[in-house]
């Protein structure tokens, strides 16, 4: 675990803190252990929501980006699965440093932490590498090289969509949202919510029906909600940073249309998609109804089956089903 590393490292004298200056953490989880840090100086970046609530739950001062004039003593980079998008944060973490600061890198082997260690072995001197808990971390100061080759770049794909390194489906439109928007009807209802909007490209579709007057793109990842708003300029939209299975509106909505995530972090987490469908149902009218893809092997018949009076399924391919599910049970 990265406390492991991160203790370890700093008992055995392998690495020291400054002793003054704010210190980043970037991208850590919201049950990471920090408190080896002092917690006063620490500023957090996070820009998935749930991680983001948690960690202000905890106490922690937490931001989804930190303000470009600001600069630290040191910057924990907390590697993500998405190479792209770990090279975009050193990059970034390299840009927001004080003069002679120092970056900590920590992550997961899993999670590619050994080629990135090798790319940063060509360009930096680096510290010690602490290896424990199936991962590793290493430290080292970027000087004058700010990094910004290796930060973020928008790309655009197929479609004129943009969308930004470790943002979902990043390349193309996820399969499972093309079969959905294919079996969506002729003529959706009025008011309607996506839960997990991702970087839009249902959103997209949804808003090609006149019939539409207004949809809220709920999605967690902040990332992926600044590409929703780059390639989705209709005035009928509205965006949420939130966390979808705690969203909430004053009043409920004709439709609910979603693909939901199954997985937290690497795990696979069946739960999480069930929570959705939860939420589908408390955040519809009596009338309304959910349209919804998932792949066929997750277990969400019973769920919708106690959630909705009517269910049924309106198409499939060999990974996914799309079910419709209408008048949600209070």
């Amino acid at each position: 675990m990265r406390s492991e590393r991160l203790l370890f490292a700093l008992r055995n004298d392998l690495m020291a803190l400054p002793d003054s200056g704010d210190i980043l953490v970037l991208r850590p989880r919201g049950t990471d252990d920090l408190s080896m840090l002092p917690m006063e100086r620490v500023c957090v970046m996070q820009g998935m929501r749930t991680d983001y609530d948690a960690l202000v739950a905890r106490g922690y001062n937490v931001v989804a980006e930190p303000p470009a004039e600001a600069r630290f003593a040191a910057a924990l980079v907390c590697v993500p699965r998405a190479k792209a998008e770990a090279y975009a944060l050193l990059a970034q973490a390299a840009a927001l440093l004080q003069p002679d600061g120092m970056i900590i890198v920590d992550g997961q082997k899993t999670d590619g932490i050994d080629s990135l260690l090798r790319d940063l072995r060509k360009r930096f001197t680096l510290s010690e590498t602490v290896a424990k808990a199936h991962g590793k971390l290493f430290s080292f100061r970027p000087g004058a090289d700010d990094m910004a080759d290796w930060a973020a770049k928008p790309q655009t794909i197929e479609g004129g969509f943009q969308t930004l390194p470790g943002v979902f489906s990043a390349d193309a439109p996820d399969a499972g949202s093309v079969l959905l928007a294919a079996h969506l009807p002729e003529k959706l209802p009025a008011q309607i919510i996506e839960l997990g909007a991702g970087w839009g490209f249902l959103a997209h579709e949804i808003l090609r029906q006149p019939s539409v007057k207004t949809l809220h793109l709920v999605e967690a990842e902040a990332n992926a909600l600044a590409c929703a708003r780059v390639n989705i300029l209709d005035p009928r939209a509205q965006f949420h940073w939130a966390d979808a299975t705690r969203f909430k509106l004053d009043r409920g909505v004709d439709a609910v249309i979603c693909n939901p995530p199954f997985h937290a972090g690497r795990d696979p987490d069946p739960a999480l998609g069930q929570a959705f469908l939860q939420a589908a149902a408390r955040l519809l009218a009596p009338h309304g109804t959910l349209w919804l893809v998932a792949n066929r092997h997750l277990p969400y018949d019973r769920t919708l089956a106690t959630l909705f009076q009517q269910v049924e399924e309106i198409g499939s391919d060999k990974r996914f089903r799309i079910t419709r599910a209408a008048r949600p049970n209070r």
